[in-house]
């Protein structure tokens, strides 16, 4: 875990403008952390703040990657708890669909996140824990919860879908799901994810990640139908304990807000500063899985050295940034965005999806990747 950084930091309310820096990065997630360290790799002078006290705390995630991200992250290692090799999915009452060959590790966020924050350090940019950004000047200034102020050239928002930086420049995210997520004992240790898909959990889906000894076990959905997911949570949750999968006591509860609707316009400026948006606060998140670790890393990273760039005199590091951006995940949260909207057009119209529905808005077949 990662305490509060003593890098240069102002003193706590004293209202003393901190030192003047080439990149702010808002936010010390894996987009922020990734930002912040290819940024001072690009020699930039980088402070990144985060609202809260310890890397990673609380987890607000199913903590899944794809196996590939641990070839370009050394931080996968270091918070590896197993390995995944396939997905099983269950559609109401069909027949459970197995997917092999579905490489992915489940990692520890807490870990994964202060090694990310680690490196962002040994490559020199200072990071501030328990430093909220309360707004903006028209100039770009930030004033920080200590009452601090910070000037930068660069604007890295890496804050999540509810992204400050994002509303600031009139590019936030519009849509979201929510999800709820509990911790418990696993009983059968197995290597697959569980998906289950229902009609019941409009816009969402639920799943089983075995994590070790333990699983995350959560489901997430549309907000307007938010009354339904703890009945839906613990009601599976008793199916499975059923079945001595799962034991009983719940160890403990996340949630959280996940972007659905697709990339938002991940450039913009506040007076002079460039304002790049990453991860979540970009909307990069996918709206069918909401799988957006490998995407907060990457655009992240792109995100530090676009502003590294910039700094050095790149009028179009701006433009490829966005350009990169859309090359990169464009395509994919295309597919995904429409695939979940046909689904709510029918709950909107008063139906319910059927299972051929629910299959063709699910990655594991085929269907999903029809025309």
């Amino acid at each position: 875990m990662v305490a509060a950084s003593t890098d240069a930091e102002p003193q706590t309310g004293s209202g003393i403008a901190a030192p003047d820096a080439d990149v702010l990065v808002v936010g010390l997630g894996p987009a922020g952390a990734c930002a912040a360290a290819a940024a001072a790799r690009g020699g930039a002078r980088v402070v990144a703040i985060d609202r809260k006290r310890e890397a990673g705390v609380p987890v607000q995630c199913a903590e899944f990657v794809p196996a590939m991200i641990g070839q370009e992250v050394a931080a996968v290692a270091i918070a590896k708890r197993q390995p995944i090799r396939a997905m099983t999915t269950f559609v109401e009452d069909q027949p459970p669909h197995l997917k092999e060959n579905f490489p992915g590790v489940m990692i520890d966020r807490v870990a994964f996140d202060a090694a990310l924050v680690e490196a962002a350090r040994a490559a020199g940019a200072a990071c501030w824990f328990a430093r909220q950004l309360r707004r903006f000047d028209a100039d770009g200034t930030a004033h920080l919860s200590d009452g601090s102020t910070i000037r930068a050239r660069v604007i890295v928002g890496a804050d999540g879908p509810g992204s400050p930086v994002g509303e600031a420049i009139g590019h936030p995210v519009t849509e979201i799901a929510e999800s709820r997520q509990m911790t418990v004992r696993l009983l059968q240790p197995f290597a697959e994810t569980d998906i289950f898909l229902t009609s019941q959990l409009p816009g969402g889906y639920a799943w089983l990640f075995p994590k070790g000894d333990v699983a995350n076990l959560g489901l997430g959905g549309a907000p307007a139908h938010k009354a339904r997911f703890k009945p839906l949570l613990d009601d599976l949750h008793r199916q499975l304990a059923d079945q001595g999968r799962v034991g009983g006591d719940v160890l403990g509860y996340t949630g959280g807000a996940i972007p659905v609707g697709g990339p938002v316009d991940p450039v913009g400026r506040l007076g002079d500063a460039l304002v790049l948006l990453a991860g979540d606060a970009a909307g990069l998140t996918n709206p069918i899985t909401g799988a957006g670790i490998n995407a907060a890393v990457v655009s992240g990273e792109l995100a530090g050295e676009a502003a590294a760039r910039w700094l050095k005199g790149r009028a179009d590091a701006a433009v490829d940034y966005s350009d990169e951006i859309a090359a990169l995940f464009g395509a994919s949260l295309a597919r995904a965005v429409e695939r979940r909207r046909e689904l709510m057009r029918i709950y909107e119209g008063g139906g319910r999806p059927r299972a051929a529905d629910l299959t063709r808005s699910w990655i594991a077949f085929p269907e999903y990747w029809a025309a």
